[in-house]
């Protein structure tokens, strides 16, 4: 795949899905954008990423180099029928959509995401994400 430049366009939406797995084209262009000629820009690989890794019992510097090889998403996803314990997509689903904005991570999330200081509404971190990226890239859909 072609490096990406996250300073000028956002990763795909964090609710957008891949062979039933969220978060995964947004994974798919955060480690498109650490190749050579790309931009992470400021965004960051750990998080929902490495809680992805993690949970399905993939290494993330093996994932990278999928990406860098595959000629398109359906590579990777079939990479990740090989290699991932695809019974755990459900779980992490769940993991990365439940995850809410609390008492105890708000700080954190302000410092991250000013704008869910903005938005009280916004009580999902995915959803959080999105406003990000939508405030970041004005009139770029999220």
């Amino acid at each position: 795949m072609e490096p990406l430049d996250l300073t000028v366009q956002p990763p795909r939406p964090p609710r957008e899905e891949l062979d039933g797995l969220v978060f995964l084209p947004r994974t798919i262009d955060k480690l498109r954008a650490t190749l050579p000629g790309g931009s992470l820009g400021a965004y960051k690989i750990p998080g929902f990423t490495g809680k992805m890794c993690e949970l399905l019992a993939v290494d993330l510097e093996a994932l990278r180099g999928v990406v860098a090889q595959a000629a398109q998403d359906g590579d990777v996803v079939r990479w990740l029928r090989e290699h991932a314990d695809t019974s755990k997509y459900a779980a992490y689903n769940a993991f990365v959509l439940g995850a809410a904005v609390t008492d105890e991570n708000r700080p954190r999330m302000l410092q991250l995401h000013p704008i869910a200081a903005q938005d009280p509404e916004l009580r999902f971190v995915v959803d959080v994400i999105a406003a990000d990226d939508r405030i970041t890239f004005l009139a770029v859909p999220t």
